[in-house]
């Protein structure tokens, strides 16, 4: 799978170009496809679903012997950022960031690692692992910290996009007293330290789907 964008860094809309009987898996039902390639939307239980735990919609759209291609883009407006995977180094993600995969490409919510996390059960993280093309959807403009050895940055989770597992990272409350959520990391910042890459994104989703929600008079 190739990915291609364009329309950044407002409205950024990602091509994903399949080879013959590749596959591409994305977080939301295409804009438009070549003709010819198929889509399967995942069941609520089982099926492709399972590789990403019980809270991840997910549908998959396989090319044929010709190839194609599919276009995807995120439901609020900003940039499109792929990550390539190089089966070495994995790759922590928003679970709202998520926007498509390669069908090489394994998302997992229910990752060992994040055990002291959420308990066993799915967080606002996902664990993204083999080889491939990651492509992620950023509310707003895509902000990247590359952090050096020893060097530290302080992350509200509604601005997290994804960061590479190379990097060490701490999870604590933000203020004494506020409502906090280890469902979808309301009230909670990220501590990292370097080395590696943090993606993060300059609007906070959250903020905004309560901004629209409060001035709607519902």
């Amino acid at each position: 799978m190739q990915v291609r964008s364009r329309h950044q860094s407002s409205f950024g809309v990602a091509r994903l170009v399949l080879g013959a009987g590749e596959v591409a898996r994305t977080g939301c039902e295409a804009m438009a496809t070549s003709y010819g390639v198929a889509s399967t939307r995942a069941a609520r239980r089982g099926g492709i679903r399972a590789l990403v735990g019980d809270s991840m919609p997910e549908s998959a759209y396989s090319a044929g012997p010709q190839g194609g291609w599919v276009d995807v883009a995120p439901t609020l407006p900003g940039d499109v950022h792929t990550i390539e995977l190089d089966g070495n180094n994995a790759w922590c993600i928003a679970r709202e960031s998520w926007l498509a995969a390669a069908g090489t490409v394994r998302l997992d919510t229910r990752w060992q690692g994040f055990q002291p996390l959420f308990g066993g059960r799915p967080g606002f993280l996902a664990h993204a692992t083999g080889q491939g093309q990651l492509v992620l959807a950023c509310c707003g403009a895509l902000d990247v910290h590359d952090l050096r050895a020893g060097e530290f940055v302080t992350i509200d989770t509604g601005h997290l996009v994804a960061y590479v597992d190379t990097v060490q990272s701490r999870l604590r409350q933000l203020e004494s007293g506020r409502a906090q959520s280890l469902r979808t990391g309301a009230g909670l910042v990220f501590d990292f330290a370097g080395p590696g890459r943090v993606v993060a994104q300059t609007r906070n989703p959250r903020r905004l789907s309560s901004w629209l929600h409060s001035t709607s008079g519902h």
